[in-house]
């Protein structure tokens, strides 16, 4: 092969890179932006069905889409019993406890108040591995997780006057599930390298449908509450937040990596934000805001130089 031809050919790889960058990097914005419709779409069913009844009808659509996208990569049902209470631990964490302490929030505060205090997550994940794996954090971390304990302290500290009317409560659901996803990312991690990223979702999604659906039944609401609206919105919830949304978050780590996937997802509090204004007439102060802007930057800072502390982990024992 000619020398102009093999440059032309490592050009035409490049630029394939390239789009398909710039189509997945489309795909995480759709996808951020979906989530924050999620919170908007959850809140009006939770005004007839409760949260734990919610999470089963859910999953049990998201658990269908990943099966059918499981029996078209794999069809073989890959299931250590060993690994049965990780995944049972896992599906409580990271599905159940998780979402059940965000919905319930949802009767106290806005949800764009709910969904700036979780872009706290990377700023408690960085404690506890500091905590518990010893690890080391650069500068640049430990000031963005100042500047995020500080965020989150300004958008309290705003509704001061009315955290003893009930607000308190949904500020420590918030805090409950930022720990509970925490708890479940560390959980999960001892699965990797022994599932597939399906297989590891399907058994996760099996082991939540089991451990929800005898309170969905127990607490069943009325056939009139399923109304079109509501039907449609739990449709939603499954197939876009379960179904689709695996799917680009799958591919958006194989492209994008894991930190620049984590970059994508810290800005859901602006679509939930913005939902939230427009389809709920929910509103925050200024002030808040201006709390957001800085929970969100600083953990942008801490999720990116995490992400060049592991590369150079990784490169030196490579």
């Amino acid at each position: 092969m000619k020398r102009t031809d093999v440059r032309r050919f490592g050009g035409e790889i490049v630029n394939e890179l390239q789009r398909e960058r710039k189509i997945t990097c489309f795909l995480m914005v759709l996808l951020v932006t979906g989530w924050g419709l999620e919170y908007v779409v959850a809140k009006k069913a939770l005004e007839v069905l409760e949260p734990l009844s919610l999470l089963f009808f859910k999953y049990l659509v998201g658990f269908l889409v990943v099966w059918a996208i499981k029996l078209k990569q794999e069809s073989k049902i890959v299931f250590n019993l060993k690994d049965f209470p990780i995944f049972i631990l896992c599906a409580i964490t990271g599905e159940i406890f998780y979402f059940y302490c965000e919905y319930s929030a949802m009767s106290y505060m806005p949800i764009s108040l709910i969904t700036i205090i979780l872009a706290f997550v990377p700023g408690v994940s960085m404690i506890i591995e500091r905590i518990v794996y010893k690890k080391k954090a650069s500068r640049k971390m430990l000031i963005g997780l100042l500047f995020c304990i500080l965020g989150v302290a300004f958008v309290i500290g705003v509704d001061f006057k009315i955290l003893l009317k009930g607000r308190i409560i949904g500020y420590l659901l918030v805090f409950a599930a930022i720990f509970s996803w925490n708890a479940y990312n560390f959980v999960t991690a001892s699965l990797r390298g022994k599932y597939s990223d399906i297989t590891l979702t399907f058994n996760q999604l099996l082991c939540t449908i089991l451990l929800t659906f005898p309170y969905a039944v127990q607490h069943r609401a009325p056939i009139e509450v399923f109304t079109p609206d509501v039907i449609g919105g739990i449709i939603y919830l499954g197939v876009f937040t379960a179904g689709l949304g695996f799917i680009i978050q799958v591919k958006s780590l194989y492209i994008l990596g894991p930190t620049t996937t984590s970059l994508f997802s810290n800005f859901m509090p602006i679509a939930a934000t913005f939902f939230g204004w427009i389809f709920l007439k929910e509103s925050i102060s200024l002030l808040q805001i201006i709390g957001g802007i800085v929970v969100i930057s600083a953990g942008y800072v801490v999720v990116k130089e995490k992400g060049k502390m592991e590369e150079l982990s990784n490169e030196s024992e490579s």
